[in-house]
């Protein structure tokens, strides 16, 4: 199976401060197989355990519009011995520090996040694999879901973050919470196009999955 890093690096540590902390606690709510942790500087790496964990990933930091996102997909096993990114021989092993994992699946994330971080990348997403048509695929899909993240007002994520994917009946509790009419929390979900986010959601999870479906030669 293959594995799934992502390297986030912050866009603008020396205007506002490292804010890496508040990352990690708003990625908290994301399954990992290894935490996000702090690697260098204003950087944090984390290893989750399936597509639709790094699509959530990727969307939560984007959503900040602090955060260059790179994805990896690729084989991941024990460190190297001289405690580089190289290894990967063997299964994962069962820590909780990266230091202690190697292989093509972090240098895939560093790449990417390199490119996201690229002069001109208007959505700062990008994802690297074996397969690298299959990788601009799914980064395709990712940059016009994070559009739609992006360019969200507050107050429209006030609405979103009480709103459940598929739950029908939610507007009219949502705005007795917020204190607002029923159409305004309407309004607020059309004008965020919440709902084709979530029908787009899937599409990126299975590009990315196949990223590293057949592994090619190294």
């Amino acid at each position: 199976m293959p594995s799934y890093v992502l390297t986030i690096n912050q866009r603008d540590s020396r205007e506002v401060g490292d804010l890496v902390g508040e990352l990690l606690r708003s990625l908290r709510p994301v399954d990992t197989v290894v935490p996000f942790q702090r690697s260098v500087g204003d950087e944090a790496i984390g290893i989750v355990p399936d597509a639709r964990s790094a699509v959530d990933a990727a969307l939560i930091a984007l959503r900040h519009r602090r955060w260059n996102v790179g994805i990896g997909v690729g084989a991941l096993g024990p460190a190297a011995p001289d405690g580089s990114a190289g290894g990967g021989g063997g299964a994962l092993p069962d820590t909780q520090d990266l230091r202690d994992v190697g292989g093509p699946g972090l240098v895939y994330a560093r790449r990417a996040v390199e490119d996201a971080a690229k002069a001109g990348v208007r959505v700062p997403v990008a994802v690297d694999g074996p397969d690298g048509q299959l990788a601009e695929e799914a980064q395709s899909v990712l940059r016009l879901i994070g559009q739609l993240v992006l360019t969200r007002t507050d107050a429209e994520w006030a609405v979103l973050d009480l709103m459940v994917p598929g739950v029908r009946g939610q507007q009219k509790p949502v705005a007795a919470e917020l204190g607002i009419t029923v159409q305004a929390v309407s309004k607020a979900v059309q004008r965020s196009f919440w709902n084709e986010e979530h029908a787009c959601r899937p599409a990126a999870e299975r590009l990315l999955a196949l990223v590293d479906a057949v592994e090619l030669p190294r």
